[in-house]
Formats: C-alpha cells, sequence, structure tokens
C-alpha cells in the first residue's frame, strides 16, 4: 500500500450553531469526553482551552491493544473559528511511549469549520494518515475504520453546541 491516491477520511455536518460556538468546545480538551464518539477517550488531564500551534494537551484513553494510557496531542493547526488539529503522540502508559520512532506516527486529527448563515456552520472532520507506518494503515483501511466514530461525534458536537446556546 502506498500513499498515491491516498485521500484523508472526511465527515461532515451541518450544524445549526455559530463556528465561534463550535471551535469553543473544540478547543477545550475537557469536552473531549463529552464529544466522543469512538468511546477510547476517559478525560482531559489538560486542564485548560488550546490557544494556538505548539500547545499540546493530554487525555486518558482506552483502547484493548493498550490498556489505559495518554495520549499527548500536539496542535499543529489553529485557526481560531476555523479551524483546528493536533498530531498524537503515545503518552504515558501506552506501548510505544520510549520509542520514538513510533510514539509520533504523523498522522493528524483536524476539524474544519465553515460558517452557513450566521446561526449554522458546516463542520469536517478530518482524519489524515498518510504518514502512518504502512502496515497501521492497512489495520485501519487508510482511516476509513474511524467513519462510524467520526459520524458519532459530530453528533455529539451538535447536541453540545445547540445545548450550550
Amino acid at each position: 500500500m502506498t500513499t498515491e491516491g491516498y485521500e484523508p477520511v472526511r465527515v461532515s455536518r451541518r450544524i445549526p450553531a455559530p463556528a465561534h460556538a463550535i471551535f469553543r468546545i473544540l478547543a477545550d480538551p475537557r469536552r473531549h469526553l463529552d464529544l466522543d464518539g469512538s468511546g477510547m477517550l476517559r478525560g482531559a488531564v489538560t486542564d485548560r482551552p488550546v490557544t494556538g500551534v505548539g500547545d499540546v494537551f493530554v487525555m486518558r484513553m482506552y483502547f484493548a491493544a493498550h490498556g489505559d494510557y495518554q495520549m499527548n496531542n500536539h496542535v499543529v493547526e489553529y485557526e481560531p473559528d476555523r479551524r483546528i488539529g493536533w498530531e498524537p503522540e503515545a503518552g504515558h502508559g501506552h506501548s510505544d511511549e520510549d520509542d520514538a520512532d513510533d510514539a509520533r506516527w504523523g498522522h493528524r486529527w483536524t476539524y474544519e469549520l465553515i460558517p452557513d448563515g450566521p446561526d449554522a456552520t458546516v463542520v469536517t472532520e478530518v482524519y489524515d494518515c498518510a504518514s502512518v507506518p504502512e502496515g497501521e494503515r492497512i489495520g485501519m483501511q487508510d482511516g476509513r475504520v474511524w467513519i462510524a466514530s467520526m459520524e458519532a461525534t459530530l453528533a455529539r458536537l451538535e447536541k453540545l453546541a445547540t445545548s450550550a446556546r
């Protein structure tokens, strides 16, 4: 499997809330447990919102293959009310924590927000695993295994954003 012809996985949803309200939720790691559609998050270690590229926020996670562990999420994209993205790195308790080559694969989660009128936003969640080792990409079907979780996350994000109004 090569990255030739690879396209990141993208899932979109129109949410009847302004972009700034949605971005505020996405930029606050303490809210991620509320919007997680994967069932893997266990809560935030970081107790403050992201403020820009270079920030790192830490999340507690669970996955059967690893048990309980943490992920250090390096913010690599940040445009207030428009875009936020991070690259996860294996953290405390993760089996790849001490392996510099495996700790940060280069995969990226991004949220793009496009206003659609004064009180609605099209939110697109993007998972890009083009830089992930080939064996891992094959195992996750180039990221397509996350589509249902991404759809669930956007549905939960809509509930959070519309109940906060």
